[in-house]
């Protein structure tokens, strides 16, 4: 019996409806109409023998030709290429392989049916239905099918489902990276590289002899790859970052030892990461934190330790977590957010016997970071004890587009009768000075520390900015570091020598809770004397410079909530006058208009102010709100914006992009700013969506209540949904008063 259950043919219910796209096309059996449930279709003459023979006096009704089998989903026949070519002729009418509200086509187009084998039709409606038709094809073209039997499912499916389906199933999946031989042709390879011989390179720390060996072994064995691998000096200066802009290349992160697939020899194998869209292939600092909170959700435990030990080794050995880990970016960093991202693994870990040592790594290497990094100049302000963006480096930024600096330079450039090209070299090698540009690159390379480029909130000025962002951050390390020493190792780490160097600990020096305590406590007093604005209700940047506070009104004001810094007061005051400037159709705006100002062709839109919002303000907020218990707030924010995207999810082929302008209620992907909008880019269905946005999908989707995520699936917007559940109190309240 057993070997008989083993080899029976597959039933088309054998298969689930919404398995992943590898798993649904990768079947020859699932789409072999042979074993597929079948309908049988009667004409009426047919039907009324066959009720006389089985004593049934009248038919129940006549057979139409798109007739669903009772008990089963419908499922179609279709013959791949010809029905997605003629798709696109009839309903692609921009012919940019996606389908969208904007199409002009007749939204609609029959289907055969495999319960009838192709003989019936159904008849698919309607712009969600026909583009994630559109999208099932395209993916069943390219794993080599030339007829599929479709589930109806696939095409009707509940949006929000489809969504965190897609992204626990395909998106993390398209992002996900690692660095070895495997892939270190095409991830070494720089699109920013502006060299006459453009290569494939990588740079070794110099505590890594293991990795200078392999991949100098890599080299010599994939000799037309041309790998050029480099090792790092001990100690990275400004001027030696500078000069390595002559030969851009990839940063190393961690390696495990692991045996070769191919010659069962010990080798060397990249730990994974996440990267924030399709284009990249290095890790990036804030965007792998808000990423994480994400995989969390989907159970990717394993993705976000991985994601944590790279960071660890960065900061032992580039001595930071990297804006991203590219050469050029050795001096710079991004919002650090180590301990909270190494806690929340901890908690899903700490059955593991590793567990422990795992979070004591990351506890040492936050305390590396902390002195190394932010608490010492120049981003430290010795004055108040505030830290700032304020990493170091010399002349023009060379990661941006070569005119990008133009309106900039052009003056300089004239003044000192050069050519555009030499002036560049001359200014960045000292041989022409200009105080003012050293101070407009300073502010510039801080704002791209700071994650937030661009925003008039930081335009000339970012660098001698305490920001409510960063010290908040700064707060949340201090109190999660004396919690984590104190609660669980018995209130006494020891440095190790590793983690020592530009620290003021000796190796083998005892830490203890309390000190970490009192500066957490010292902060705080600080940021509520310089920071806190009592009449307006919200924190503000201050000026270390000028010696005042700004009046640029930043969500980024609502991180104190989730660093736990705000005293309940406090917190109370920013919900009821802070909030609602930054609360918008669809969700937390990066700014306010006021504080953005006018904007024209000489002052354009920069994509961190008004009228874009961005999901790591959503989610931090929402967690915020939630610490003070103002739930109905983090609700209501989370709606919005999970509403927004979905919409946009239906109405756009799929589409998830990297921000949004959550003021607008037909096509907030559409962001009309300096750098576009990451994530449009794709031909037929979207793979990746963009990190940070899939994870606040899946994040919010926690924190919404039952009724709103049914709301939600039926593209309710927020308002109807409110004044719907307020109509069905009022009922609820009738029905109780009467006799």
């Amino acid at each position: 019996m057993a070997g008989t259950t083993a080899h029976r043919p597959h039933n088309a219910d054998d298969y689930g409806v919404y398995d992943d796209a590898k798993t649904y096309y990768a079947s020859d059996d699932r789409h072999n109409n042979r074993h597929g449930a079948r309908t049988r279709t009667y004409s009426q003459n047919t039907l009324l023998r066959h009720f006389e023979k089985i004593g049934v006096k009248e038919p129940f009704r006549r057979g139409s030709h798109d007739e669903r089998a009772l008990g089963e989903g419908r499922r179609f026949l279709v013959q791949v290429e010809p029905t997605l070519k003629s798709l696109q002729e009839q309903e692609d009418t921009d012919s940019n392989m996606q389908i969208t509200i904007e199409d002009s086509g007749p939204k609609v187009i029959p289907l055969r049916t495999a319960g009838s084998a192709g003989h019936n039709r159904f008849d698919v409606r309607g712009t969600y239905m026909l583009s994630n038709l559109l999208q099932e094809l395209t993916l069943a073209k390219e794993y080599g099918r030339s007829q599929i039997i479709l589930d109806e499912g696939r095409l009707n499916e509940n949006p929000v489902d489809r969504l965190s389906r897609l992204v626990r199933d395909h998106f993390w999946e398209g992002l996900t990276r690692r660095i070895d031989a495997s892939t270190v042709e095409v991830a070494a390879r720089d699109p920013k590289d502006w060299t006459d011989d453009p290569r494939p390179r990588i740079y070794i720390p110099a505590g890594c002899p293991e990795q200078y060996e392999y991949y100098k072994r890599v080299a010599q064995e994939r000799p037309e790859i041309k790998l050029d691998v480099q090792m790092l000096p001990k100690d990275i200066t400004p001027d030696y970052v500078r000069d390595l802009n002559e030969k851009p290349g990839l940063l190393v992160v961690a390696v495990k030892e692991a045996k070769g697939e191919k010659t069962g020899k010990p080798t060397l194998e990249g730990l994974p990461f996440v990267v924030p869209g399709g284009r990249f292939n290095e890790l990036y600092g804030w965007d792998s934190y808000m990423a994480s909170l994400g995989l969390l959700v989907n159970e990717r435990v394993d993705m976000v330790k991985s994601i944590v030990e790279n960071f660890c080794f960065c900061i032992e050995h580039y001595g930071k977590i990297l804006n991203a880990t590219r050469s050029y970016y050795l001096l710079r960093s991004q919002p650090p957010f180590l301990t909270d991202m190494a806690l929340r693994v901890y908690e899903k870990t700490k059955h593991e016997p590793d567990a422990i040592d795992f979070l004591k790594r990351a506890i040492l290497a936050a305390i590396k970071e902390y002195h190394t990094v932010w608490t010492s100049e120049p981003r430290l302000d010795p004055v108040t004890g505030l830290s700032r963006y304020r990493p170091e480096g010399r002349g023009v930024p060379p990661e941006t587009e070569s005119t990008h600096f133009v309106h900039v330079l052009e003056p300089y450039r004239k003044k000192h009768n050069m050519e555009f090209q030499e002036f560049v070299r001359a200014y960045n090698y000292g041989e022409v000075h200009e105080p003012e540009l050293d101070e407009y690159f300073m502010h510039d390379r801080a704002v791209r520390e700071s994650g937030h480029d661009t925003t008039y909130r930081f335009e000339g000025v970012c660098a001698n900015l305490a920001t409510i962002d960063l010290n908040s951050l700064l707060f949340k390390y201090e109190t999660d570091i004396a919690r984590t020493i104190r609660g669980l190792f018995g209130d006494k780490i020891i440095m190790p020598e590793e983690f020592c160097a530009g620290t003021p600990y000796e190796p083998g020096e005892v830490l203890s809770s309390a000190v970490w305590d009192r500066r957490a406590k010292r902060r705080k007093l600080t940021m509520d004397k310089l920071m806190w604005n009592e009449k307006e209700g919200m924190f503000f940047d201050y000026d270390t410079v000028k010696k005042e506070q700004c009046t640029y009104e930043t969500a980024t004001t609502l991180w104190a909530l989730w660093a736990g810094l705000a005293t309940p007061k406090q917190a109370a005051d920013m919900v009821k006058k802070g909030l609602p400037r930054f609360e918008a159709y669809g969700g937390l705006l990066a700014g306010t208009e006021k504080s953005r100002g006018e904007i024209g062709l000489e002052r354009p839109n920069r994509q961190w102010d008004y009228p874009y919002g961005w999901a790591p303000q959503q989610m931090l907020a929402w967690t915020g709100l939630l610490r003070y218990s103002f739930n109905e707030e983090a609700e209501r924010l989370a709606y919005k914006w999970l509403y927004m995207v979905t919409k946009a999810f239906v109405d756009f082929n799929g589409v998830v992009v990297e921000k949004y302008d959550v003021t607008s209620r037909v096509d907030p992907h559409r962001v009309d700013a300096e750098y576009g909008n990451q994530g449009l880019d794709f031909k037929g269905v979207a793979k990746e969506g963009f990190a940070w946005v899939n994870a606040s999908y899946v994040y919010g989707l926690q924190i919404i209540n039952a009724h709103m995520r049914r709301a939600l699936g039926t593209l309710t917007p927020y308002p109807t949904f409110v004044r719907a559940m307020e109509l069905n109190e009022e009922k609820a309240l009738a029905a109780l008063s009467l006799p």
